[in-house]
């Protein structure tokens, strides 16, 4: 699940990241605005589902979910995109 929680000075949104699972696992956000590195954005445990919260300036950014080192698409987000490796990536439009 992607949100758009407000803008920020400087023309940049806090976007709200979360994928549900259970207690337990490891899940990091991995995409275009961190260099695909899952290590940049782990999220947090918050109730039922794990969240993280990055700001991004208007555009479109392509994303997958790391789940327990598993690349997957956020499938609670109906935006995404081929990618160059025969899968999909999410895909979060910002304005």
């Amino acid at each position: 699940m992607v949100e758009r929680i407000d803008s920020k000075n400087g023309g940049k949104f806090t976007i709200r990241f979360c994928h549900k699972a259970p207690i337990g696992h490891t899940v990091s956000l991995a995409g275009v605005f961190n260099d695909w590195d899952p290590a940049k954005n782990a999220m947090l445990h918050d109730g039922e589902a794990y969240c993280c919260m990055i700001e991004l300036p208007p555009g479109e950014y392509e994303y997958k979910l790391v789940v327990d080192g598993e690349w997957m698409l956020d499938e609670d987000n109906p935006n995404f995109v081929s990618n160059d490796f025969g899968t999909l990536n999410s895909v979060v439009i910002v304005k």
